[in-house]
């Protein structure tokens, strides 16, 4: 799978992403936003290699590791086009068990069938991430103040009704077996069903951003929103629309993981909220937005969780691994600043030269 890996500012960098033309040269290689993380990857996983034992390459110690990097995953990856867009959204660690106890008093407090349940999660997300985007558009606040009062709200409205309706801060669910084999189920009895859904998502948000008129919008978004505008780009309904997507997103593995463990917590996910910027950022994708590919965020979400499990196969101290994270997180930083310069650097030149002739 191909990435769109540029910015907005550079439009010789996008030809050469999407001809793909000088892509197989060492230069053109160091150069992509994914590079950085790429090489982080690798090094957390000869590290835990070697110091985790046998135990950590073996299929139990992987899906260890991919099922969490799945669930993830599929957060990432919309929050990740967020954030190339120049936006935040920190009400997904909110979204998750507001949507796994939604179809849990649904279908398992109310016995209403699953499809309705899901339904009713799925739906609930949509509709948060509707609020979140119009209120962005509408208001002009900063996406951080904006996700931040909604991921307050929604966990404060989760909590309430779920006493309210169920009584309960926990509510049980017991899914039909085809719901179960679809979206909470084990293959081999390790990996969770849900990486089929994570390399689903890679395929799709891969394609918007690399191969649609889309991922150029959301690009420009990220680099300059007015000139976005007076582009003819519809920036308001796209700011909506991938509000929508992170709120589908969570709302899914929020819903995946109440059929997983057949019950629903008012209090999971919270966990999710800087996990998934933490995977983004490695992943090469910029704050500032306007720069970052989906394989890069795929490859920061597996970098992410190798570290994240990786730790209890080794002899170390669990506790450390907060500080890992914390210095693998500021050293991503610094690699990509120095691949996204060197992109820039090299765009630049290039574009000058055609401009010449």
């Amino acid at each position: 799978m191909t990435s769109h890996s540029t910015t907005a500012s550079a439009p010789g960098a996008a030809t050469e992403a999407r001809s793909g033309t000088p892509g197989t040269s060492l230069g053109s290689l160091l150069r992509r936003p994914e590079t950085g993380s790429f090489i982080g990857l690798v090094s957390v996983f000869v590290f835990f290699s070697i110091f985790g034992g046998a135990t950590f390459l073996t299929a139990s110690g992987a899906a260890s590791w991919l099922n969490v990097a799945a669930e993830l995953g599929i957060i990432a990856l919309p929050v990740g086009l967020l954030m190339i867009a120049g936006h935040l959204d920190l009400s997904v660690g909110s979204v998750i068990p507001a949507s796994s106890m939604m179809v849990a008093i649904v279908s398992g407090h109310f016995g209403l069938p699953m499809p309705v349940g899901i339904a009713a999660a799925l739906g609930l997300g949509l509709a948060i991430g509707f609020l979140n985007g119009y209120l962005i558009v509408r208001t002009d606040l900063p996406s951080f103040v904006v996700t931040l009062a909604t991921l307050f709200a929604v966990a404060g409205l989760t909590l309430g009704l779920s006493v309210i309706v169920a009584g309960s801060t926990s509510v049980a669910l017991k899914s039909d077996p085809v719901t179960k084999m679809i979206f909470g189920d084990f293959i081999d009895g390790k990996f969770e069903v849900i990486l089929l859904w994570w390399i689903a998502a890679m395929l799709f948000v891969g394609y918007i951003l690399s191969h649609s008129k889309y991922g150029n919008w959301i690009l420009a978004l990220g680099g300059d929103k007015v000139s976005a505008r007076n582009a003819g780009i519809p920036t308001d309904k796209l700011n909506i629309a991938l509000y929508m997507g992170s709120g589908l997103c969570a709302a899914f593995v929020g819903m995946c993981q109440a059929i997983l463990y057949n019950s629903a917590q008012v209090s999971a996910g919270q966990s999710f909220i800087f996990n998934s910027i933490i995977a983004v950022v490695i992943g090469g994708v910029i704050l500032t937005g306007g720069y970052g590919s989906v394989l890069g965020i795929v490859l920061g979400t597996m970098t992410f969780s190798i570290v994240n499990q990786g730790i209890y196969y080794t002899g170390f101290d669990a506790n450390w691994a907060s500080l890992i994270i914390g210095v693998l997180l500021l050293a991503a930083v610094l690699l990509n600043n120095t691949f996204r310069t060197m992109a820039l650097t090299h765009a630049t030149p290039r574009a000058k030269g055609k401009a010449r002739q």
